[in-house]
């Protein structure tokens, strides 16, 4: 097939050829050869991380480094006959790993069921009828069918085009879209931008349509050849660079304590297995191995819960960057407004209603192919015109530089170019006006006058376009060097109203923290119309024309304070997201249109919609169901609900196990024995975690969720340094009381500790999780609140039962249970009152 042969050689064939080649026929595969071509040359997608069986998803579990030391710890107690020790290891290590799998099995499933229903589809003919399928299940020899809007989703030779044009910046770093034909070429080794009958896959269809036979898939693409590259490093998120720097953090203080408590230990106590296996307890104990899991049962809840509320979720680490987001830049249309436009007014250039005007943009949008736009439809809805007299010739699409668009049509001998588009645009190449059903040369003084009839109409919240024509000569075919010296007949204006309700999202997203930035091609007279009737307030303007003068130094100065940014093409936009960025904000970018794709990539959040062209959904993280800020608000409280219960379970593993380690290591400075034996610090470690599944399932205080959150790792660190102590001086005590006061022997010292120590760590959560007094103003989810009192209960019974004798257990007296129980409950007012005083001084 097509990968046996360089691009350029299908290039050089005629169309026949090209179809004899690929042993298929305009009427496309049928369904059973196109299953056998998918078998033969693999489905059609590039380099990404192959899915794996259960069984090898489960063994994936086992590579964590903290899991690889602990079987090593295993091995090496069975090895020196340590028996009940290894099995007790092994069991906790398979149970642990099972509970991970589970729940990260079950959220990947959620969460890639939801995906499913965003795919990219491919419009494709099999056995003669055209039918729509995921981009995945085309295969070399399938004829597909293009149009505006549409991702190209394979390496393809034309088979027929009208007036098509490709965007092939993403493969060549062309700006400007490449026109394309079905004529043949002459030579083979043409460069990819040369070959004008060759679309790519990754590159998109700006305006026109076509068939075309599909030559190369997936890996074999022009793409799939450079697609390794582009995922193999992809770019960390501001979540992912935080839990990144939280990994660090902890990572360096668990290799200090190790290190320490192992060396000293084995000096001190002559025994270098139970030092090793001592410290490897520590380091478990130590490390929040469950922040993977909480983060991932986390996010897999949150899409859920915004796919309820018409957000789907592509990208589970958009979550969290939700919840970061300060500033959200988004078009105003279907945003801001109603999106439902209609046709008001059709005028000539001195305000008067001309049905001239509205015939000639009528026919001009009858004709028009490219890009699909709601001016157009807005128009032919109106009123429906004859046009049978006018035959279309040729069309000269619209592209975001030239902001208009042509057609040329001919009634009996005579030829008409006629131009619609943004009347700055049209203005530029017009010579005449019309006057009384005369042409009169467009002077200055004119198109002073005609400028503020257009600025009136704008300031009213009209979206104006221009229309003008003019007679051409006969032509093979017609180019935009036609568009000069037309005549302005005049405008048609619409309009499209602020949304109903908008206004009071405004007002809620912006006392949640989040700046609107307005990014539109539109007038700015518009733009600020419609902010003006939703009180958005607006800090400034900025014209696109104007940001071409500006260094990127002082654009990051400047889009501090401006709102609206108009008349903005898709590199323009761009540069303002960059800027943003640059400025330390987390920048959310909301697009449905083929210029928004470049802006939807740039951004730290893309956000489409379901009904936006493939190529804007591709390029989006998160694609809704329908625009509108009110999920968007949603969703960032979601991604701020998401964030806040992470941070709990690192806040809790900071005020409790970090305490609990440098007790550790104090206790062994005078202990005549270990102050909790290996296995007791694993089973404690592990009941702990079971208690903490829960935490995503928890309430959230809506003071948290009022403003954007970021990690802080000063503010983790004063954490770590002010209520890491306050939990090892109750270790202390523990400590003081169990050897100092009662003389209790080994066994009943650890036993005591184990107990006092699952208990703090486990029932601090109630009280760091909120900043409100916990239980009377802000209450945990029953979830959090039946697993931590049952976590606790289990740990304090179990030395009393068969099972605690095979851990070191021995059972307490009742007035040491009633001491250690005094002991918890003094921990946990006294880091209530350490709360209240740190907060006062310090804040997330």
């Amino acid at each position: 097939m097509g990968e046996k042969e360089g691009i350029g050689y299908y290039a050089s064939l005629s169309i026949t050829q090209i179809l004899s080649q690929l042993d298929t026929s305009a009427n496309g595969l049928s369904a059973f050869e196109a299953e056998k071509r998918l078998k033969e040359h693999g489905y059609n997608t590039l380099a990404k991380v192959k899915k794996t069986n259960i069984f090898l998803q489960f063994l994936s579990h086992f590579k964590n480094p903290l899991i690889i030391i602990l079987l090593i710890a295993a091995a090496v107690s069975a090895f020196f006959g340590e028996t009940v020790n290894a099995i007790i290891i092994a069991v906790m290590i398979l149970l642990g790993v099972v509970l991970e799998f589970i729940q990260e099995y079950h959220a990947g499933k959620a969460v890639e069921k939801l995906k499913e229903t965003v795919k990219t589809k491919a419009d494709v003919i099999r056995d003669g009828i055209e039918k729509e399928i995921n981009i995945e299940h085309v295969c070399p020899g399938d004829i597909i069918v293009l149009s505006a809007g549409s991702l190209v989703p394979a390496d393809a030779r034309i088979i027929s085009s009208k007036d098509l044009f490709i965007s092939q910046s993403a493969l060549t770093g062309e700006s400007i879209p490449a026109e394309k034909t079905d004529k043949a070429l002459n030579l083979k080794s043409k460069s990819l931008s040369e070959l004008s009958n060759v679309v790519f896959l990754g590159t998109s269809v700006v305006s026109g349509s076509a068939t075309a036979v599909v030559i190369n898939t997936g890996l074999n693409t022009e793409f799939g050849k450079i697609s390794k590259e582009l995922v193999s490093s992809p770019i960390q998120t501001d979540f992912e660079k935080g839990v990144t720097s939280f990994g660090y953090l902890i990572m360096k203080a668990t290799i200090f304590l190790v290190l320490f408590i192992f060396f000293f230990n084995s000096l001190l106590k002559h025994n270098v297995l139970d030092s090793f296996m001592f410290a490897i307890a520590v380091a478990v104990g130590l490390t929040p191995e469950l922040l993977p899991i909480i983060m991932s049962i986390n996010m897999a809840k949150g899409s859920v819960n915004m796919a309820k509320k018409g957000a789907i979720v592509k990208k589970l680490s958009s979550i969290p960057n939700f919840g970061s987001m300060d500033v959200l830049c988004t078009d105003k249309t279907g945003t801001l407004t109603e999106d439902k436009i209609h046709l008001i007014k059709y005028v000539d250039v001195f305000g008067k209603s001309s049905k001239k005007v509205l015939a000639y943009s009528y026919i001009n949008s009858y004709h028009h192919t490219g890009i699909k736009n709601p001016l157009d439809s807005a128009i032919l809805s109106f009123k429906k015109i004859p046009v049978s007299d006018y035959d279309k010739i040729d069309e000269i699409p619209f592209d975001f530089v030239r902001r208009r668009m042509s057609v040329v049509v001919k009634k009996q001998k005579e030829r008409l170019l006629i131009t619609k588009g943004a009347p700055e645009e049209v203005f530029r190449v017009c010579k005449s006006y019309e006057i009384k059903g005369k042409a009169k040369l467009l002077a200055s003084k004119d198109k002073e006058k005609i400028t503020r009839l257009y600025h009136k109409l704008s300031i009213e919240g009209y979206r104006v376009l221009a229309v003008a024509v003019k007679k051409v000569r006969l032509k093979q075919a017609y180019n935009k060097n036609d568009e000069s010296e037309l005549h302005l007949l005049g405008f048609v204006a619409f309009l499209d109203p602020a949304k109903k309700g908008v206004k009071e999202v405004i007002k809620e997203m912006h006392n949640a923290g989040i700046e609107i930035k307005i990014l539109t091609g539109d007038n700015e007279l518009v733009t600020k119309k419609i902010c003006d009737d939703i009180s958005l307030e607006v800090k400034g303007i900025l014209l696109g024309n104007d940001i071409n003068n500006l260094t990127d130094d002082a654009l990051k100065v400047k889009v501090e304070k401006t709102t609206i940014f108009a008349k903005f093409s898709p590199e323009q936009k761009t540069r303002v997201i960059r800027a943003l960025k640059s400025n330390n904000h987390v920048v959310g970018y909301l697009g449905d249109g083929i210029n928004d794709a470049p802006s939807l990539k740039t951004s730290d959040v893309g956000i489409s919609v379901n009904s936006a062209v493939d190529v804007a959904k591709e390029s989006a993280d998160i694609v809704l169901t329908h625009k509108s800020l009110e999920v968007l608000k949603e969703g960032t409280l979601e991604g701020r609900k998401i964030f806040g219960n992470t941070i709990k379970y690192i806040m809790m593993g900071l005020s409790s196990n970090f305490g609990n380690m440098f007790s550790v290591a104090g206790a062994i400075l005078f202990l005549p024995f270990l102050p909790m034996l290996p296995i007791q610090i694993l089973l404690n470690n592990f009941i702990y975690d079971i208690s903490q599944v829960t935490i995503p399932s928890d309430n959230v205080d809506k003071e948290f969720i009022q403003k954007p959150k970021r990690w802080n790792m000063k503010f983790i660190k004063k954490f770590m340094i002010t209520f890491g102590p306050i939990s090892s001086f109750f270790d202390f005590l523990t400590f003081f009381l169990l050897f100092g006061v009662f003389g209790v022997s080994a066994a009943m010292f650890q036993t005591g500790w184990f107990i006092e120590s699952l208990a703090t760590q486990t029932l601090v959560i109630h009280i760091i999780r909120t900043k409100q007094t916990p239980f009377l103003k802000s209450t945990a989810s029953k979830y959090l609140v039946i697993s931590t009192i049952a976590c606790v209960v289990i740990g304090w019974i179990l030395p009393y039962t068969f099972i605690g004798e095979y851990f070191g257990f021995a059972k307490l007296p009742l007035h040491i249970i009633l001491i250690l129980a005094a002991v918890v409950a003094a921990y946990l007012i006294v880091v209530e009152i350490a709360k209240r005083i740190f907060y006062k001084k310090y804040d997330f």
